[in-house]
């Protein structure tokens, strides 16, 4: 998310130049590799069966129409003046750089094509020009006004919660649209009136078919973290989608990545957009610290266990839904609070780890790369690729869960001899010089580099993780208050 401070490590580079005037996934395949707490196979690792090549981008679009400039405050930016009341509630009176470079564009509104890093401040550079450019209509049921599309539900509700106190004060009506969640409450939702919806393309797909959302009233498209909607498979989704908003409407495609899978959307979509490219495409961020560390296949486990029982926060990514299981049970039987997050759980199953990591009750999210976007947690200063990624791209996303607005945090990759020749591939890929360290369990290198220590054996349940559950007074509050209120208030927000 973003905050006051603007950060030094961002070099704002703008891109001007043509792309067609038209309105027009596959995941990465790999081979097999062993080793690491998982034991398991999983495809495309690096150093194993493939090379683990830099994403391969496009060519960036050349604008016919000169952009407006950057400005250095909110203050300086064309938006309702409620809008720059809630900016200084939230503390923040100075833009973050793609903020800077791409607000006073879509503002004005061009179509932008915005390229930063995960924790740039995508999310308000897009919001803001979205929330103010709706601000003052009213929709009719069923036809929201604006929409932000979305991969993961994890990141709907990361842009939601963002929105929300800024929705608010234009008096500005947001529904959150995912699967997982009861398709007949968002219907309902979708029928009171929204503004403004965020979606995953699949569930509003779903919606749109059964006649519970029509979309040619849509005058403002986001199109949010767009690399990985083309690396999920949901390129046809988000076609169907977009041929069906109203056709002179604005575009705005932001993404860490452009890699050729977003080509399309660009060629297709968005007529002589404004392009900002507010980091080296790599996303190296010179706040984060990255570290390899060389392990032998019989320390992983144990060195894996002494860096979950660090004091503080830490995500580990692992390969599958399985490993991530079974090392979540065996960090709980030694004694650290450590909790599961995988495409495997339900959607209340995941929102509840999620509070939990983020209240503090659990230390540990173990996670596959269904976490590597769309989470934000204050003050995480270490994210551990238990199992290495596939791929520069999947690094950076993993990394980017810390060091975020201008925080400061670490990268650490446990690499087994077989994985070395792939992750100084990888690295390379990624414009990234980390530091290499041979560890073992309970030495000093490791302790200084991840705070490692030994857990204190006392055995956990899954139970003593989870946040304390509503008080009585809290549930009967929420049971006395109307239907209608009750329903709408996850959800849906309204002023």
């Amino acid at each position: 998310m973003n905050r006051t401070a603007r950060t030094t490590a961002d070099s704002s580079l703008s891109h001007s130049g043509a792309v067609g005037s038209g309105r027009d996934a596959r995941r990465p395949q790999g081979t097999a590799r062993r080793g690491g707490p998982s034991r398991s196979a999983n495809a495309g690792r690096p150093g194993q069966g493939r090379a683990a090549g830099a994403p391969k981008e496009f060519a960036l679009p050349v604008t016919r129409t000169a952009p407006l400039p950057a400005v250095e405050t909110f203050a300086g930016l064309d938006m309702p003046e409620r809008l720059k009341t809630v900016l200084r509630a939230q503390g923040m009176s100075a833009p973050f750089p793609i903020q800077a470079a791409t607000l006073p564009n879509a503002l004005a509104g061009r179509d932008v094509l915005g390229r930063g890093r995960t924790g740039s401040g995508k999310t308000l550079a897009f919001g803001l020009a979205l929330l103010a450019r709706t601000a003052g209509q009213r929709a009719e049921p069923r036809s929201p006004l604006a929409l932000v599309l979305v991969p993961t539900r994890e990141l709907a509700q990361q842009v939601t919660a963002a929105l929300t106190p800024y929705a608010r004060g234009l008096r500005l009506r947001l529904t959150t649209v995912v699967g997982g969640m009861s398709i007949s409450r968002q219907a309902r939702d979708l029928q009171g009136g929204s503004e403004v919806v965020v979606a995953t393309p699949g569930r509003l797909k779903d919606l749109v078919e059964r006649g519970d959302c029509r979309l040619g009233q849509v005058a403002i498209t986001v199109l949010d973290e767009a690399d990985q909607m083309a690396d999920m498979g949901f390129m046809p989704q988000v076609t169907h989608l977009l041929d069906q908003v109203r056709p002179q409407g604005q575009r705005l495609l932001f993404s860490a990545t452009l890699d050729r899978n977003v080509d399309l959307l660009v060629r297709r979509y968005l007529t002589d957009p404004v392009v900002h490219s507010v980091d080296p495409s790599a996303g190296a961020v010179t706040s984060m610290e990255h570290h390899l560390l060389h392990v032998q296949g019989a320390d992983k486990h144990a060195t894996t266990t002494q860096i979950a029982a660090r004091d503080g926060r830490v995500i580990m990514f692992l390969d599958t839904k399985h490993a991530v299981d079974r090392l979540t049970r065996d960090l709980l039987a030694v004694g650290v609070r450590a909790s599961a997050l995988h495409g495997g759980k339900s959607q209340s199953q995941r929102t509840r780890t999620l509070a939990g990591f983020k209240s503090g009750h659990t230390n540990v999210l173990v996670a596959t790369n269904v976490a590597a976007r769309g989470i934000h947690v204050d003050n995480l200063d270490l994210v551990v690729n238990v199992d290495p990624p596939s791929d520069s791209k999947d690094y950076l996303h993993r990394g980017g869960r810390t060091a975020r607005a201008g925080e400061s945090g670490t990268v650490v990759t446990l690499v087994l001899p077989g994985q070395r020749r792939g992750m100084n591939r990888l690295m390379s890929d990624a414009a990234i010089t980390a530091q290499e360290t041979r560890v073992y369990p309970g030495e000093a290198d490791l302790s200084r580099i991840t705070g490692a220590q030994a857990p204190s054996g006392i055995a956990l349940t899954a139970a003593d993780t989870e946040p304390p559950k509503r008080t009585g007074t809290t549930q009967q509050a929420r049971r006395g208050r109307p239907a209608r209120q009750r329903r709408r208030s996850s959800f849906n927000t309204a002023a």
